[in-house]
């Protein structure tokens, strides 16, 4: 088998470091907001080029606590891409908030900005990008639309770490981005964990606030606040892992490099990932389009090659955002994609005989299918 994502690997070659940073916080003492979330906070903050960097419990309180700083709630709208994770769209729900979809661009498979001006209304408050798969969203003109409009930009950064948009690493491109610190993202804990990159230095304080109960000192309470605190372990840890993001996210680069080469000449029987000239991305994930998707995951399965489908239900046809009213067909460039998308293996301790291996699998398998779809006809 050549698994989708190896983390006992990926974690176990990191083994003598991450052991190294589990001793210093169990000797230490000290278990929540101690020094590792604050030594984290600012070396991931130099790391994106972002001025503030605060420890939450995850990526999707990482969205939801800056919405609540930025006060947005009940009444308002936000602008969302109709194609992403769900978490996007429910940190907008748990503010009171509406999620505003708008259909991605047909390449990049992130929001489109073209499409943006025309969801907005006298309600909107912010826009909220996302860097999905690891590619970069346009910046520079979603800034634009947003500032023309007095709005905030929060970036879902989620499955971006090391990115770069324009010759900058994200981190403060918008108003603030939210980092998710997953066990399976480019940089993973080993366990939950988020954080908040921002320029803003009074969002910066405000989140810590919220983050912990409200409070800025010690049992006096300033707001109704949450518990939301980057655990002072994965601070750690993932100060451990940071060092060694960027020659992983290279890995990843690699890897992409040689399956668009090895399977360029599938089009358009299998539509790769472009390029985009003015980014760079981590190459969270690989994922390919496939008119027989299905069929094209169980015949790489038998062949031994993980898969994960990234996403195989629009948020709009979710049950639980039936009460927006958006049936199927509402968001038609996002449902097609939801229905095509395949992510192949992808990782830093992928071998290049394990690529080779995919590629070959892949190739036999769309030549495969499109020869029964030809025998068919």
């Amino acid at each position: 088998m050549i698994p989708f994502l190896d983390l006992r690997a990926i974690n176990l070659a990191q083994r003598a470091e991450l052991l190294a940073a589990f001793e210093r916080v169990l000797d230490s003492g000290w278990y929540v907001l101690g020094q590792e979330v604050q030594q984290f906070e600012s070396e991931y903050a130099a790391w994106c080029g972002a001025a503030h960097c605060v420890g939450v419990g995850n990526g999707l309180d990482a969205l939801s606590l800056v919405l609540r700083a930025w006060d947005i709630g009940p009444g308002d709208e936000v602008i969302v891409p109709s194609n992403t994770y769900i978490a996007t769209w429910l940190a907008v729900t748990h503010v009171g908030a509406t999620p505003v979809p708008v259909e991605p661009d047909s390449d990049s498979f992130n929001i489109d900005p073209a499409r943006i001006e025309d969801a907005i209304t006298p309600r909107t408050r912010a826009v909220m990008p996302v860097h999905l798969y690891g590619r970069p969203a346009p910046m520079d003109p979603i800034v634009e639309i947003a500032r023309r409009h007095g709005l905030r930009v929060l970036e879902d950064g989620a499955q971006a770490h090391g990115a770069s948009y324009r010759g900058q690493r994200l981190g403060a491109h918008g108003d603030a981005v939210a980092w998710s610190f997953y066990p399976g993202k480019n940089l993973g804990a080993l366990g939950d964990g988020g954080a908040v990159t921002s320029n803003d230095a009074k969002l910066a304080v405000r989140l810590r606030q919220l983050r912990n109960y409200g409070s800025q000192r010690k049992y006096h309470n300033e707001e109704v606040g949450f518990n939301s605190r980057l655990d002072e372990l994965q601070a750690a840890l993932l100060r451990a892992k940071l060092p060694l993001l960027e020659a992983g996210n290279q890995h990843r680069a690699a890897i992409a490099q040689q399956y668009l080469e090895g399977l360029a000449d599938l089009s358009p029987m299998l539509r790769l990932p472009t390029l985009a000239s003015d980014a760079q991305s981590a190459w969270h994930v690989f994922v390919v389009r496939h008119p027989q998707r299905d069929a094209l995951a169980q015949a790489l399965a038998a062949d031994g090659v993980g898969t994960v489908i990234h996403y195989p239900v629009a948020p709009h046809l979710q049950p639980a955002y039936a009460f927006l009213g958006l049936g199927r067909g509402a968001l038609p460039m996002s449902e097609a994609m939801h229905r095509e998308v395949l992510s192949l293996p992808i990782g830093p301790t992928q071998t290049q005989e394990q690529t080779r291996q995919v590629i070959s699998a892949v190739r036999a398998a769309v030549l495969a299918l499109q020869s029964n779809s030809g025998a068919a006809a």
